[in-house]
Parts: C-alpha cells; structure tokens; sequence
C-alpha cells in the first residue's frame, strides 16, 4: 500500500495538530497502517528538543496486556492449559482460584481492579509471592462470570502464569515468542533511547511535572511496556490479521471476538480474550488502550479491510477519545478502500445443485456455494439466520458463525439416492415450503395449503 494522498495526510496532520494544541501534549505521535505497513506518519511536540519519529519510544501501558494474552493462546494452543482451568490449577495457593483462565483475559473474572497496597503504578513493584501473600477475600468483588469489571490483577495473575509453564519470567516470553518474530527490537520492558519522559499537564498553567518511572515487578504484565510508533504499527498488523506465525490465524479471530460489553444495549465498547473490542464509523475495531503516569497510547485494527491506527503521547490525561476513530474518519472520507474486484472461483461442481432456493418451512433461504465446498445459507427475506459452512471430509459442513455456529449441516437422501432436504442440527430445509415429499418433523398436513 502506498502512502496516502497528500491531501489526506494533510487532514490527518491537522487532526493531530489540533489534537496536540487543544489538550496541551507535550508530544504526540500517530500513524495510519495500511496492509501491514505505515502509511501515514504525524508528530507533534519535542521530545529531547525535536520532533519525535517513528524510532521515539513512548511507554504503552495496558497494551502490554494484549502482548501477555498472545502467550496465555500460544499455551492452550499448545495444550498445556484449557481456557476453562481454573487459575488455581496453575498457581496453586491463590485466594481466587476457581476463577478461570478465560475469565481472566476477559476481565469477567470479578477481581479488584487493583491490587492491595499503594498506587502500583507510582511506587515500585513487588516480587509476585509478595503480592500474593496480600490477596484475600477482598479481592473478589463480583460473581466470576457476572460482568465485565476491568483489573490489573488478573493480568498480574496471568503473567505468574506464563512464568510458570515457560520456566522464565513473562517479559522474556513475550520477547522471544512475539516482539522478535515480529520484528519489533525497540518494545521493551524499560526505555531506550531516544525516548519521550512522561509529564503531567498542570490543569490552570502551562507547566510540566515529570512523572514516576518504576519496574512494577509483579504488575508489570499489567502495563510494563514501551515501544515506537514503528513497532506499534507492526503490532496493528498483528492484530488485523497478519500474524507472522506468531499465532493462528483462527486463534487471533477468537481473542477478537466479543466475550463481554462494557456499555450495556450500546455495544460500542467490549473486550474479547486480551483485545479491547469497539464499534465506530461502521467498523468492527480490536486493539487496546494504555496509560500510564506521564503516558497514553492507544491501538486500533480493523481486521475486514487490514487498516490500523494509533497514537503514543507523554501526557498523564488528556488525548481525546476519539482521536483514533477521527483518523479513521478522515481516512474513509479522503481515501475510501475500493472493494476487491470480483472474478470466478475456483469451486467443486458436484455441488452446483445444491444451491438456490430453500425453506425452513415458510421462509425463503438461499443457498450459495462459496471457494471449494464451502456454503452460505442467506434469508432471502433479510430476517432470519446468516451462517456460512465449512466442508469436513466426512461430506457434512460445519456451521462458522451466526445462529448455526458449530452446528453440523447434513444432506439428507431418499431411499433411491435422490436428495430430499438439508438438516441443519435438526431443522429440515427443503426445496418448496413445507415438501410433503420430505421428512419433516411434526409431518406435513395431507390437505396441503388453503385459502
């Protein structure tokens, strides 16, 4: 992808500009992804006296808990632990132990968003035993399962986790198994050169105040990391999709989608497993948000066309909600991605027959034959249930997404071979409403329709 038009690199530098003014930044830096690579980069502010570039190290916070969940999917993808274990099954001695691993990467565990003792993020941290020796009854706050109830804790908790099962400390499994594959040498647990220093913005005065820098040791799975505008767009990538190995592909598709909701009837904001989760401008974002004493950063990926955004500032508050998404907006409204151009596909023609029209009694399907032997089964109407299916070997089809996700769709046949209806996990679609020629549950009234 090249880079964007200069006119829409000049709406996005506004953006920020009037972003890095109005809220008083020290530094702000941010970029557009495109396919796996920047497309747009913009900086506004000094860090060291000029203006930052894409190798000026920001630290990112909560983003490090995406990092940490990448490991916790590598471990089950790799069996050595089911996302249904209780936590206490890997970290024996644990006052929450029944509270699961899933619950945990989805924040639905009901933990106490910090942990005891002082403000972790402003004092230095404390070996994991230590903080384990602190936690009680207290810390449960809701019925696991319950509701969606953020906390640093837990992600403490899933990096003990991660030590546990790889035999070394989390950071080092995070630099091995995901920052070096993906190429990503400048995120690190503790700043390099050049790097931003975190301030505080005084709220009446245009002052700064520099803010505290700590190993937060056993919360640091929680928000330890920093990293550059360059390396933060190779994680954008990531999390579109393009993974680099580093995880299946089926795998990252499961941490991005919705295991909760954060905003009640609204869904406009979620969290999958490690993934923050957003709806915006139409599109489905997954990503995460950070902040730290003197930081903010945030990270957006919308997987259906690989397009990415983010931004790393220096400023303790302050960076606007929307910035991202505005970014977006202005990238939609300026250079709107054409869709893929249609051509043929490559496709098995036994099953040619097979599409068309169906009824689930009444009501109008169709049925499309996807690439190879794959389907889709549509309501003609608009209401009803969208599901598209995989083709197993054993010539049944397995359910992807929607009302009939992981259900099983079958072919059934007449005594003479002939094809008589599809069963859908037990639901029967045949070729007219309701065939009295087909097996349907409940049978078919012999007087037929009437007026």
């Amino acid at each position: 992808m090249s880079p964007v038009l200069e006119s829409t690199a000049r709406a996005l530098l506004r953006r920020i500009a009037v972003e890095q003014a109005g809220s008083r930044l020290p530094s702000l830096a941010a970029a557009v992804v495109r396919d796996g690579r920047i497309a747009w980069f913009g900086a506004r502010g000094r860090v060291g006296g000029a203006a930052p570039t894409e190798a000026t190290q920001y630290r990112i916070g909560s983003i490090t808990k995406s990092m940490v969940a990448v490991v916790v999917m590598r471990l089950r993808d790799e069996g050595r632990l089911d996302l249904l274990d209780p936590v206490g099954k890997h970290i024996p001695g644990t006052p929450v132990g029944e509270v699961t691993v899933a619950q945990l990467l989805s924040h639905t565990a009901g933990l106490t968003a910090e942990p005891p003792g002082q403000w972790w993020e402003r004092t230095p941290g404390m070996p994991f035993e230590e903080l384990l020796a602190l936690l009680g009854p207290e810390t449960s706050r809701h019925r696991p399962g319950r509701r969606y109830h953020y906390s640093n804790l837990g992600f403490g908790l899933l990096g003990e986790l991660v030590a546990r099962h790889r035999g070394t400390d989390w950071a080092r499994a995070v630099r091995e198994e995901i920052l070096e594959p993906l190429g990503m040498r400048d995120t690190t647990t503790r700043p390099r050169a050049p790097h931003a220093t975190g301030y505080a913005v005084h709220p009446w005065a245009d002052v700064l105040l520099p803010e505290p820098e700590h190993d937060a040791v056993a919360l640091a799975p929680a928000g330890q990391i920093w990293s550059t505008p360059a390396d933060l767009a190779r994680w954008a990538a990531f999390v579109a999709g393009d993974t680099g190995g580093v995880l299946a592909e089926s795998t990252l598709a499961e941490m991005r989608e919705p295991a909760t909701v954060d905003d009640g009837d609204a869904w406009t904001g979620g969290y999958g497993l490690g993934l923050q989760l957003a709806r915006a401008g139409g599109r489905r974002l997954a990503g995460h948000t950070g902040s730290m004493p003197g930081f903010l950063a945030s990270v957006w990926a919308d997987p259906a066309d690989r397009t990415g955004v983010l931004f790393l500032a220096n400023a303790t508050s302050g960076v606007s909600r929307t910035l991202l998404t505005d970014l977006l907006a202005v990238l939609d409204e300026h250079e709107p991605r054409l869709p893929a151009e249609w051509a043929p596909a490559e496709v098995d023609p036994g099953l040619l027959e097979l599409t068309g029209p169906w009824y689930w009694g009444p009501a109008p399907y169709v049925l499309r034959l996807l690439g190879g032997r794959d389907l889709a089964l549509i309501p003609l109407n608009g209401t009803g249930r969208t599901s598209r299916f995989a083709a197993r070997a054993d010539g049944t089809w397995l359910g992807l997404d929607g009302y009939y996700a992981g259900e099983t769709l079958r072919l059934a046949h007449r005594p003479d071979g002939t094809l008589s209806h599809l069963d859908l996990n037990t639901f029967v679609f045949t070729r007219t409403p309701y065939d009295p020629a087909a097996e349907v549950p409940g049978g078919v009234d012999p007087d037929g329709w009437r007026s």
